[in-house]
């Protein structure tokens, strides 16, 4: 009876230090593949000087786990989109084939997290036909249903991606977040507040000793950032107010100012060791 005893024992403490394990880390990899000429700052940034422009580069983000989890944060666009030939473009590679600069196939693409429905940030997820989407739920009811009523704002919307994002739900590849402060994957967590869109997300990554924000447009360049200046109401955000708010915010989640990660600006493939010529490692 006791040696039943202590190997039920034994048992019952290896099931508790299994369920223990460590949660997973992550490496973060920025990859580019599209950019544009000499776009006025002061489309960029509230109070930005009118002379000025920047290029600007199109990327999304690689979240690569030691867990076997290989997921993006924002997923490109196809270059056949009407959009594509009025833009000064500088470069462009279809999103999936940067990802084969580190030998991952689109098939192994596990999760995409859509900060916000954006054609630059939406259109691609057909291109990962295995992977699961995670959107905020009041941004995905508005980018499917008010954004195309009277008076709604559908602008940098399109109709395909909405087709596309209703078929990832029904095929019950679509999770809806239904708020901020959300963990979505251990070690993964979304938070809302900035409004580029009706609801965007921002990503914190844990990267080990490491928090890492994924803005993507919820802070469009560096300057917005650093100057505590909004994007342009109302093609930048529902609420200038709450996109500086929100900025600040991040300040706060991030465990250093440089892993603050914006959506657009250059200066991150010099800021951070390059992987690949499109590729950075955020770290």
């Amino acid at each position: 009876m006791f040696k039943l005893v202590f190997l039920l024992a034994i048992m019952l403490c290896g099931s508790l230090q299994s369920n223990a394990q460590s949660p997973p880390t992550y490496e973060i990899y920025a990859l580019k593949y599209f950019g544009i000429h000499s776009v006025p700052l002061s489309e960029l940034a509230l109070g930005a000087p009118k002379k000025d422009t920047m290029n600007m580069y199109f990327m999304y983000w690689l979240v690569k786990g030691n867990n076997g989890k290989n997921i993006l944060v924002d997923a490109g666009f196809l270059n056949d989109l009407d959009i594509f030939k009025e833009l000064n473009t500088t470069f462009y590679i279809r999103p999936d084939s940067v990802l084969l600069e580190l030998n991952i196939k689109s098939d192994e693409i596990s999760d995409i997290i859509l900060t916000h429905p954006h054609w630059d940030h939406v259109d691609g997820i057909s291109l990962f036909p295995k992977a699961h989407i995670w959107i905020q739920k009041e941004d995905y009811n508005y980018f499917v249903g008010e954004a195309w009523q009277k008076d709604g704002r559908h602008g940098g919307f399109y109709k395909r991606d909405v087709d596309t994002m209703v078929s990832f739900n029904l095929a019950g590849k679509l999770t809806l977040v239904d708020g901020d402060d959300k963990e979505i994957l251990p070690g993964i967590k979304v938070y809302t507040g900035s409004r580029h869109t009706y609801n965007s997300q921002f990503v914190q990554v844990q990267t080990g000793g490491d928090k890492v924000i994924l803005a993507s447009d919820n802070i469009w360049i560096y300057y917005n950032l650093e100057q505590l200046k909004s994007s342009p109401y109302p093609n930048g955000t529902f609420d200038t107010t709450a996109y500086v708010k929100s900025m600040q915010r991040m300040k706060t989640l991030a465990s250093n100012m440089k892993y603050i990660i914006p959506g657009h600006d250059p200066a991150i493939f010099s800021r951070f060791p390059m992987v690949k010529p499109d590729i950075v490692r955020i770290k």
